[in-house]
């Protein structure tokens, strides 16, 4: 599984760095972001690409498991 540390940045970073690890099409990935907007993005990103994604929060950082 590959993890995407896209704390820190904004969006559309994080949808861009969840694009390209996707290019390698493996089932499943963890992103790691820290703001509302870069979770819903990524979200929105990883479902139109046909994945399932569990949110899990702590400390106002959320880990986004995305997987097929």
């Amino acid at each position: 599984m590959k993890v995407i540390d896209a704390r820190g940045l904004s969006c559309p970073e994080p949808v861009v760095l969840t694009s390209q690890a996707m290019a390698s099409k493996e089932d499943a990935y963890q992103v790691l972001v820290d703001n509302n907007a870069s979770k819903e993005n990524v979200t929105r990103y990883a479902e139109h690409q046909g994945y399932k994604v569990a949110i899990s929060e702590a400390d106002g950082e959320y880990t986004l498991d995305i997987t097929k």
